[in-house]
């Protein structure tokens, strides 16, 4: 299984309707993301800048429609097209010069992290 050490680890959902580029401008955003402390304290270095890198783990439960008791998920991509773009936007970002490892799409996994720091950033194709 897929584990990194200092940098990210994101959790990639992907939607009904997003498209190669959404995947591709969304990994090129996050590979730019200065939000890694600087010598002063200030953030401002990227992944990059610090020798780090990315765990991307699929979670379609991000889409969850929360309007009744039993949340819903058909907002989420067909499981297909879901690993489909799992896949693409983690070789997008290793394109971008960040190393990935990957969990596995679908399966039951136990996910730990050490938040190293405040920083929690929930990103949309909608608004990259």
């Amino acid at each position: 299984m897929g584990e990194t050490g200092k940098g990210f680890l994101i959790l990639v959902c992907a939607m009904r309707g997003d498209s190669d580029s959404q995947a591709e401008k969304l990994a090129a955003k996050v590979a730019k993301l200065r939000v890694f402390k600087d010598d002063q304290g200030k953030m401002n270095l990227t992944v990059k800048d610090i020798g780090g890198s990315a765990l991307v783990v699929s979670q379609f439960t991000l889409a969850a429609d929360l309007r009744g008791n039993r949340p819903g998920f058909s907002t989420a991509a067909a499981p297909a097209e879901g690993e489909r773009l799992y896949h693409l936007f983690s070789e997008a970002l290793e394109k971008e010069g960040v190393p990935v490892a990957n969990g596995r799409f679908g399966a039951d996994m136990a996910v730990s992290l050490v938040n190293d720091g405040p920083v929690t950033i929930w990103m949309d194709t909608d608004q990259s």
